[in-house]
C-alpha cells in the first residue's frame, strides 16, 4: 500500500516520459490529419467528380507535398 500523502513532493518527479508522449500525439495528430486530409481530397474527386483518377491524385498529392512544407519542424532560432 502506499505512504503517506506526506511523501509527496511537488516538483520533483520526473516527467520525460509524459512530455515524449504528448510530442509524439502531437505529431501524429499533426501527420495523421494531413494523410486523411490528402486522401479524402483524392477520393473525393476520383469518385464524385468526372475528373477521374488522375484528377483526383494530383490535387491530392498537390495537398501533401504543401502540406509538408507548412507542417515540417522549424529550425529553433538561436538567441
Amino acid at each position: 500500500m502506499a505512504g503517506p500523502a506526506s511523501d509527496y513532493y511537488r516538483g520533483e518527479m520526473d516527467i520525460s516520459e509524459q512530455a515524449a508522449t504528448y510530442e509524439g500525439f502531437g505529431k501524429m495528430a499533426k501527420w495523421g490529419s494531413l494523410a486523411i486530409a490528402a486522401l479524402l481530397l483524392t477520393i473525393t474527386l476520383w469518385f464524385c467528380t468526372p475528373a477521374g483518377f488522375l484528377g483526383g491524385l494530383i490535387p491530392g498529392v498537390v495537398l501533401a507535398v504543401v502540406g509538408v512544407v507548412f507542417l515540417r519542424e522549424k529550425p529553433a532560432a538561436a538567441h
